[in-house]
């Protein structure tokens, strides 16, 4: 008989002001089961959510913008406990930009990192001893276009990465196909302009993540819908594209690429797949190249972000324009994902955190 252990997960999504926004579950991690825990509501749009590793902070940004909103972005501190749960707000600052999308902490856990899609943007914040965020500490606006008038007009900053050696952050940018790469200066949270990467023409860069040896980066390019290896040098802060692979397959409708995760094992990579509401899944070679085995269903349509959950046994995906969150278990044959085995409703389901 297996043993049941018992994690902990935040989801949020496009919900209102007036609705619960950012839910808090405990998750079987034998079963698959989802029960609800408890709720926030009171903030606009809370898109993405982060955990700090002290358990006991939680980060989201409120996805807002002058034009749409009438209010530009802002970041939010919470303080929670899971048991008896309960959650509430500490502060929250302006991103000074439209849509922020992403959220990202150094190594350090002391800085946070929040990333303005709208306007081409991103900021930083020092995480004050009681988990308030300070006063922003760096600002940095991109400009340009692409090739792609609908999608790439401007600069869209869509994701924010530290390096693993923490000395460097990468700026994933849909809107002109680069990743701007930054000096971090720890002590002061400056970044220092250091070189940027091109990606293929309209490729669309939008979430990036590092193995676990800290030498390859894989990126999700949203609009051309592939995944890129790139070979990392710490000494001298450069990326250097080596493969590139589709997340569809060719006769697909049309879609946009999401998110990226690799497992704990560092020896598979998944990525989300919106309109075909797929995850493609890959093997990771010795020498950190890609193999293509299988394009499943993420079990609702509009896979937006998705998580691996502790134990290796689960995919959680939050499936946005289905408003909720899907549980699929990770075979160990070729099917590689199974059918949800459970689910669970999250308006506008866009982020998942396991804490």
């Amino acid at each position: 008989m297996t043993q049941s252990t018992q994690s902990f997960f935040f989801a949020s999504g496009y919900a209102t002001a007036e609705q619960p926004g950012i839910q808090s579950f405990l998750f079987d991690e034998s079963t698959g089961k989802i029960t609800a825990h408890g709720s926030y509501t009171g903030i606009n749009t809370p898109s993405f959510i982060l955990a700090h590793p002290n358990r006991r902070w939680l980060f989201a940004v409120s996805e807002t913008g002058q034009g749409s909103h009438g209010v530009p972005g802002a970041v939010w501190a919470f303080r929670f406990e899971r048991e008896p749960f309960s959650i509430e707000p500490i502060n929250h600052q302006s991103t000074r930009g439209d849509w922020p999308c992403h959220l990202q902490l150094d190594a350090t856990s002391n800085w946070l990192l929040a990333t303005n899609y709208g306007t081409g943007n991103a900021a930083i914040y020092p995480i004050q001893p009681d988990g308030s965020l300070g006063e922003m500490t760096d600002f940095i606006q991109h400009h340009g276009t692409g090739p792609n008038a609908a999608r790439q007009e401007s600069s869209h900053a869509h994701s924010s990465i530290f390096t693993p050696d923490n000395r460097f952050v990468i700026i994933a940018d849909l809107g002109i196909d680069q990743l701007v790469i930054y000096k971090f200066d720890l002590s002061t949270g400056k970044l220092l302009p250091h070189l940027s990467v091109n990606t293929r023409s309209g490729a669309g860069p939008r979430h990036l993540t590092f193995h676990s040896n800290g030498k390859w980066m894989y990126a999700a390019n949203e609009l051309d819908n592939t995944v890129s290896l790139y070979d990392y040098d710490a000494a001298n802060g450069t990326l250097t594209e080596r493969q590139s692979l589709p997340t569809l397959p060719s006769d697909s409708p049309e879609s946009t690429v999401a998110d990226i995760h690799i497992s704990a094992t560092s020896n598979r990579l998944y990525i989300s797949n919106r309109g075909h509401d797929s995850i493609a899944v890959y093997d990771i070679d010795s020498d950190g190249s890609l193999k293509l085995i299988s394009i499943k269903s993420s079990g609702g349509k509009i896979p937006r972000n998705f998580a691996l959950a502790p134990g290796g046994r689960f995919l959680l995906a939050a499936n946005q324009n289905s408003n909720e969150v899907c549980v699929l278990p990770i075979l160990a044959d070729a099917e590689v994902l199974g059918a949800p085995v459970d689910r669970t409703a999250v308006i506008g389901a866009s982020c998942i955190q396991f804490v």
